[in-house]
């Protein structure tokens, strides 16, 4: 007999399915990038317009996994497409207290989701580490951009926004996350989150 609470195929797919479109948005407001003064606003925009889709996944989300899974696989599509590992390495923490704050209201919190989605959001913010605490090695990598670009980008990332972004990402992830449940309300209604 199958045990309800175990992750099963049709969950697995939620994840990835999810998990395509959620990237395919990233990636898309990540091209907003190649223009120097908009790679600080990731820490606003990837959260805000990602909580709309992590908001529908939540409506599909009823056992513990699924969220920490989506989290593992950012950071590891992150790695793949030349940001560094600390998305992988951030996101599954991150994962993992959005999943125990989706558990504590066992899956059907509404105020918890958004909660949820605002510590799922942090591994946006681990994608600046490099930039503020290995600049010099991250830039060595990435001459191709060219010399006006990168000093552009270093002084609109001095050290003190460090903390500053990640605050931003968690707030914009909650903003995000109300975002996302106004949205889809009905969704939610459906799928007894209350």
């Amino acid at each position: 007999m199958k045990d309800p609470k175990r992750l099963n195929g049709k969950d697995l797919i939620n994840v990835g399915v999810f998990t395509a479109i959620y990237f395919v948005i990233i990636m898309a407001l990540a091209m907003l990038g190649f223009i120097p003064i908009f790679m600080p606003t990731y820490s606003v925009l990837m959260p805000l317009f990602g909580g709309i889709v992590f908001m529908l996944f939540l409506t599909k989300v009823k056992k513990f996994g699924m969220v920490l899974i989506m989290n593992i696989l950012m950071g590891i599509l992150m790695w793949l497409t030349g940001m560094s590992y600390y998305a992988l390495v951030i996101g599954t923490v991150a994962g993992l207290i959005a999943e125990f704050v989706l558990k504590g209201g066992e899956y059907r919190s509404a105020r918890r989701a958004v909660i949820a989605h605002g510590f799922f959001s942090l591994w946006v913010w681990s994608n600046y580490i490099p930039l503020f605490f290995f600049a010099e090695k991250y830039w060595s990598t990435r001459q191709n951009f060219g010399q006006e670009y990168i000093e552009a980008l270093t002084r609109l990332m001095p050290m003190w926004m460090c903390p500053v972004h990640f605050v931003l990402c968690f707030a914009s992830g909650i903003l995000g996350g109300l975002l996302g449940l106004k949205v889809l309300k009905k969704h939610f209604a459906k799928a007894g989150i209350v």
